[in-house]
């Protein structure tokens, strides 16, 4: 079991949830706002990130509560925990096995993936947005990916900082900073391009049982470390007067195309971007079990809601496939009576009951 036990204490709606599943498929069912999705979100912040909302730290603690939050899970013979504190709500902290570690270490423990509604206009949206999706898969399959990401932002703000000053920059502290740039640059750009390509290996493979056939590509930036060097050199003008950096992989795009089609998936109905997400999902699920050691968690807000009931099976069938531990959320229980053995739970007002 990946999460053998999760304790919530002072997160949005719950001042004190457990829950300790005993099947690796757990079914939370409620009305609209019970708190569902906050159990979701508090898993998703078991990785490194602000979770599967985005939120700010202080919006996460308990409305009335004593300010501050908690979340533990116990993993295998460990357990890891994160909050904030009321003196420090915007300040996240983080214990493994007991010790004080960092967000990043967080990669370490578990690969987590999610699928929420929100993500619905994934392809219509902003590229920040597919960079981050794309990235949280990458995470999952590659633990470093949050460090290089990390050192890679830090630079970044460093030399727009300095390149935004009245004053002229230094050029050997701005050389300096643009070598951590494509340092921590070509690595994130080589583990996104290989995921990609193992992903599309995994969905030749697994194209029968998918709900449709995505293509992936990544735009953009793409080299060595010597050309990106040379790219924010010549690029310090150009970028002084954008106010940021114009060049390197935060600029790139995940482009996604519905091969049975042909079609961008940009220009596909609301149901068929679905299908690929769930594709998508689903191979890179499949693609975590069989390559990385560490034990696999996918969050899946209101996921059956709109497929019918033989969709829903399919679905189901491949989710428990994956060997993975699965958390979906739903309106009404009746949308799962065809998981099989499952962990059931209700979700009231921010109280979890066994069903």
């Amino acid at each position: 079991m990946a999460i053998g036990r999760l304790a919530l204490t002072n997160f949005r709606n719950h001042a004190d949830a457990v829950i300790a599943p005993d099947e690796p498929m757990i079914v939370l069912a409620g009305e609209n706002g019970a708190g569902k999705t906050n159990i979701l979100e508090a898993i998703s912040l078991l990785a490194p990130g602000r979770g599967l909302r985005g939120a700010a730290l202080r919006d996460m603690a308990r409305q009335g509560g004593p300010g501050g939050f908690a979340i533990s899970a116990h993993i295998g013979d460990g357990q890891v925990g994160t909050g904030t504190d009321a003196a420090t709500p915007d300040k996240r902290q983080v214990r493994i096995d007991g010790r004080t570690a960092s967000a990043n270490a967080l990669s370490g423990q578990l690969a987590i993936s999610w699928l929420t509604p929100a993500m619905d206009r994934l392809f219509l949206e902003s590229p920040g947005g597919r960079r981050r999706f794309l990235d949280r898969l990458v995470l999952a399959r590659d633990p470093a990916h949050a460090h290089h990401s990390l050192r890679y932002e830090a630079a970044m703000r460093a030399r727009n900082a300095l390149l935004g000053d009245e004053a002229p920059a230094d050029p050997a502290w701005l050389a300096a900073l643009e070598a951590q740039m494509a340092e921590h640059g070509a690595a994130i750009d080589t583990a996104r391009r290989a995921l990609i390509a193992e992903l599309a290996a995994q969905i030749a493979v697994s194209a029968q049982h998918l709900f449709a056939r995505p293509g992936l590509a990544l735009s953009g930036w793409e080299g060595r470390e010597s050309d990106l060097i040379a790219a924010l050199a010549s690029g310090r003008s150009r970028d002084k007067a954008a106010g940021r950096t114009l060049s390197g992989p935060h600029r790139a795009d995940l482009l996604v195309r519905h091969l049975g089609k042909e079609q961008d998936a940009a220009l596909c109905s609301t149901g068929e971007q679905k299908a690929l997400l769930l594709s998508m999902i689903l191979a890179h699920a499949e693609l975590v079990r069989a390559r990385s050691g560490r034990p696999l968690v996918i969050l899946l807000d209101e996921v059956a809601a709109h497929l019918d009931p033989i969709r829903r099976g399919v679905l189901f069938d491949r989710l428990r496939a994956t060997g993975g531990q699965v958390w979906m959320t739903g309106t009404e229980a009746s949308l799962f009576e065809g998981l099989g053995a499952a962990t059931r739970l209700i979700v009231d007002n921010g109280h979890v009951d066994s069903v």
